[in-house]
């Protein structure tokens, strides 16, 4: 179904976790951030993420690929625009990555989340980092040591969601009206820090994001 931000000619991404990670979908991910940057407009960002890798995904795969796997997800968390993300289906992998790096998440009914598995165990990747980060220690524990899928209703409680809905597109034109992307990654970078600063280490960023949108309050 082609979705009103495609209409509207907005960067959006159909991503299927089930292919095997490689370079070309590490570029794939690098070239829409890049068009994403490129189009500095309200609203945000989107992408569709769905699948799982098979068993065996990880044979042969290098940790330097891995890693630059990480960073360009890293660079999608960090974009200067707002970014949405759609799970449906079974949401494993790299496609659980970009779910957990979005800003707003919504999950089609029957969505499950689930860490993809290698060498014995889930995957040690910074999707552990991730749940523990935004869930809790507490919350996510069954998920990455037993591999227990999360469901809608887990995932909602956990907040790893925002919203269930069999209509997406309605909440995402919702969001066309959303400040602009510059100021969503100044406030975004101010949520991040939260977590590992102290107040008053926090208090010159606040107070510079402060000014700047009074200067821009001034203006307008």
């Amino acid at each position: 179904m082609v979705t009103r931000n495609e209409i509207k000619g907005e960067p959006v991404l159909r991503f299927d976790g089930s292919r095997p990670l490689s370079a070309a979908v590490v570029e794939e991910l690098d070239a829409f951030c890049d068009r994403a940057e490129d189009q500095r407009a309200p609203g945000p960002v989107t992408i569709h993420v769905t699948g799982a890798p098979p068993d065996g995904w990880a044979k042969g795969l290098a940790v330097g690929l891995v890693s630059k796997w990480e960073r360009v997800v890293r660079r999608f968390e960090r974009l200067g625009r707002l970014t949405a993300a759609v799970a449906s289906g079974e949401c494993a992998g790299t496609a659980l990555d970009l779910l957990l790096a979005a800003d707003i998440r919504i999950a089609e009914p029957g969505t499950t989340l689930r860490l993809a598995s290698a060498g014995g165990g889930t995957w040690p990747g910074m999707t552990v980092y991730r749940l523990t980060k935004q869930a809790g220690a507490a919350g996510i524990r069954r998920a990455v040591l037993l591999g227990a899928p999360i469901g809608t209703e887990r995932a909602l409680a956990l907040d790893l969601i925002d919203e269930v809905s069999d209509d997406p597109a309605k909440t995402l034109a919702e969001l066309d009206v959303v400040v602009d992307g510059a100021e969503t990654a100044i406030r975004r970078q101010l949520i991040f820090e939260a977590g590992s600063t102290t107040f008053e280490e926090a208090l010159g960023s606040h107070l510079a994001a402060a000014d700047r949108a009074l200067r821009r309050e001034a203006k307008s």
